[in-house]
């Protein structure tokens, strides 16, 4: 218990390149053990979402939910998401994430599976608003773990490996969840009820083997050696963060810094359209003509080769061009081209082939609003501060679908068009503040501190 100051006093007094070597030895242990794990969690948190999109038509004849009502228990999931996002991820940082994402996915797949129970619109809601309260925090936490794990200079590379679960989970989670459809009438089930049964189950067993093989930080890791994983612990801290070990007094730092806060304004305008389109790119598939459960799953599957192209290429490129906001801003503006120019598509190719494009954009620009806000929080100002930006992102994620179904609902395609163009607008006017209130939080950063966190 007495060791770490002797451990650590001996890494400072190390040559610079045995330093690097233990770090990068200690980084690709820590990729091998933790990533392939974390992404499993995510991929079923997406396959999980993207069910209720293949289910939408289902559930209007089977139980009669209309597309409003459809849209508004999509989107309800976040609003419980939202209301718990922060208090999950404060008590996730006092009792570890290995326990406390565990909890998550046990709970998160039982209610999935209790889907199947769902008779009207009422009970849709019931079940959706519970399910939102069941994985508040999942994705905060997933970033938490990368701040405790790697460096700085990692982390665009890391949040882009685990969104590439998003991307196997937006093309994969169709074509498995119609196949499992397919299973309509088996033991006098339908073909959704089967769905949500079987993936969620899927999804508790995902939880035991969190529990089983993730520990809550480096120190903890049966398969680091003391001196790795004090060489993680040195270069996870973000120099140029501020650190508090308590809230009282501090909610301005964790919650109200400028650049948070434009930060969180960006990530909500990225999830409108992101969102309404994950939750419903079945049905537009459906009404371009496209038959059968399975290949509507197959086909909607496109937008996470999109997703996943984007994942790959933008993080290259924001290490290509030394920096996020450079990236942040280009990218931005072509979703909004791409928006306005599905606005006025004719086709069905055509439109997928849009809406793929896009999605490329909007997820593939994620790992750099990460990267930002990473580079600025620590401890418990990283666990209350990512937690809130996902916060606002969630209500992003509530008003994308239901705008969307209160617009089909009243047959009127051109306001879907609207939702998703207005999203990607507002990002686009969001980002000259997002620089300003960036450079402004650089402004007092040391020197020092900056060339040890760019490490």
């Amino acid at each position: 218990m007495n060791q770490q100051p002797d451990i650590q006093a001996g890494i400072d007094t190390d040559t610079a390149a045995d330093t690097d070597r233990v770090h990068a030895v200690a980084s690709r242990k820590a990729a091998w053990h933790l990533l392939p794990i974390l992404c499993l969690v995510y991929f079923m948190a997406f396959v999980d979402r993207t069910n209720v999109g293949l289910a939408k038509t289902s559930l209007e004849a089977d139980v009669g939910i209309s597309a409003a009502a459809y849209g508004t228990g999509a989107g309800i999931f976040f609003l419980s998401y939202a209301l718990l996002e922060v208090p999950s991820n404060l008590i996730m940082h006092r009792i570890g994430p290995r326990r406390w994402i565990t909890r998550i996915a046990v709970t998160w797949g039982a209610l999935c599976a209790c889907m199947m129970f769902v008779q009207g619109e009422l009970s849709f809601y019931i079940v959706r608003f519970l399910l939102g309260a069941a994985e508040a925090g999942l994705y905060p936490a997933l970033m938490y773990i990368v701040t405790i794990w790697f460096s700085q200079r990692q982390r665009v590379t890391v949040v882009g490996i685990l969104y590439l679960a998003v991307c196997a989970g937006l093309a994969l989670g169709g074509p498995i969840g119609g196949a499992i459809m397919e299973l309509h009438g088996a033991g006098s089930l339908f073909g959704w009820q089967w769905m949500f049964l079987v993936e969620g189950a899927i999804t508790i067993v995902v939880g035991g083997v969190v529990w089983r093989w993730v520990p809550d930080k480096p120190s903890a890791a049966p398969w680091l050696t003391t001196r790795e994983a004090a060489a993680l612990d040195k270069r996870a801290a973000a120099g140029t963060a501020p650190a508090h070990a308590t809230l009282k007094g501090n909610a301005r730092v964790a919650f109200g810094r400028p650049f948070i806060l434009v930060l969180s304004a960006v990530y909500f305008a990225n999830q409108i359209s992101s969102v309404a389109i994950q939750y419903n790119f079945p049905s537009i598939v459906e009404s371009l003509g496209i038959e059968g459960s399975f290949t509507i799953g197959v086909v909607s599957g496109s937008v996470g080769i999109g997703a996943l192209v984007g994942v790959l290429v933008i993080p290259w490129l924001h290490r290509r061009a030394a920096g996020e906001l450079r990236v942040l801003t280009g990218v931005t503006v072509a979703t909004a081209a791409i928006a306005g120019i599905y606005t006025f598509a004719d086709g069905a190719v055509a439109r997928i082939l849009l809406i793929a494009v896009a999605m490329m954009l909007l997820i593939g620009v994620l790992p750099l609003y990460w990267s930002v806000a990473m580079a600025r929080m620590s401890g418990l100002m990283a666990a209350a501060g990512l937690a809130f930006i996902n916060t606002v992102g969630l209500l992003g994620g509530f008003a994308g679908p239901y705008l969307y179904g209160y617009a089909e609902d009243r047959g009127s395609e051109a306001g879907g068009h609207a939702v998703l163009l207005g999203g990607a607008v507002l990002g686009m006017l969001l980002l000259p503040l997002l620089r300003k209130t960036v450079r402004d939080e650089d402004r007092t950063s040391t020197p020092a501190a900056q060339t040890e966190e760019r490490r």
